[in-house]
């Protein structure tokens, strides 16, 4: 079994964004995506301090320090993109103007429940940003994240146990070892990676799974 690596888990992602989609991407992981975008694709990527039409990130050597996305990372604008106020930029997000937003997550639930902004841990500093707004605003959710944690626990869970910042708002959760669907009769196995079967995902994951895998389904 060869796990993805995370570049590998974005240009996953990157698959599923369709021409002509408006798209914010979280901070952290999820900004991969954009180095995964074909060029000939129109997809609008939007940041939440106040940029849309955001490329790929620059160059190393001709990064522009007055160019950053929401997680303070270097990016690059093509042709035709905007900048506007922060405020307009929360609009955008709770207005449902945006198609899909790609978020990390410590938790999601089986209904779909995203948790991703606190663990509780007394050390931990609470970083709530854009991702209620994002999580509720947007049309599609996508997560991306690793399937355990460090400690070997599924971050698939029954019920979220830490702070939740928005109820059954997920739509697809892809992981290092396999892409979810949230569905009404919970979650369903889409794609798993070579060398892994179903019943050893199933003991790893910990919450009840179905599998439709999407080969199948076409």
């Amino acid at each position: 079994m060869k796990k993805l690596t995370r570049d590998e888990m974005a240009k996953r992602v990157a698959a599923d964004i369709p021409e002509g989609a408006y798209v914010n991407l979280g901070i952290g992981v999820p900004t991969l995506v954009a180095n995964h975008l074909a060029a000939d694709r129109e997809i609008f990527l939007h940041s939440e301090n106040g940029l849309l039409g955001m490329g790929p990130a620059p160059a190393k050597g001709s990064e522009d320090d007055e160019l950053i996305n929401a997680g303070k990372q270097h990016v690059t604008l093509l042709t035709g993109g905007a900048y506007f106020h922060h405020a307009d930029s929360f609009a955008m997000m709770r207005g449902g103007h945006l198609d899909f937003c790609v978020l990390g997550a410590f938790q999601v639930s089986a209904k779909g429940d995203l948790a991703n902004w606190h663990t509780g841990a007394p050390d931990a500093i609470p970083a709530v940003g854009g991702a209620m707004d994002l999580a509720i605003g947007a049309k599609q959710v996508y997560v991306m994240m690793e399937l355990l944690t460090k400690q070997g626990e599924s971050k698939l869970v029954d019920v979220c146990t830490y702070p939740v910042t928005g109820v059954e708002c997920v739509n697809r959760v892809y992981t290092d070892l396999a892409v979810f669907d949230v569905t009404p009769e919970g979650l369903v196995v889409r794609e798993i990676v070579e060398g892994l079967s179903f019943d050893e995902l199933q003991k790893l994951a910990q919450v009840p799974l179905q599998y439709a895998p999407l080969s199948e389904a076409a």
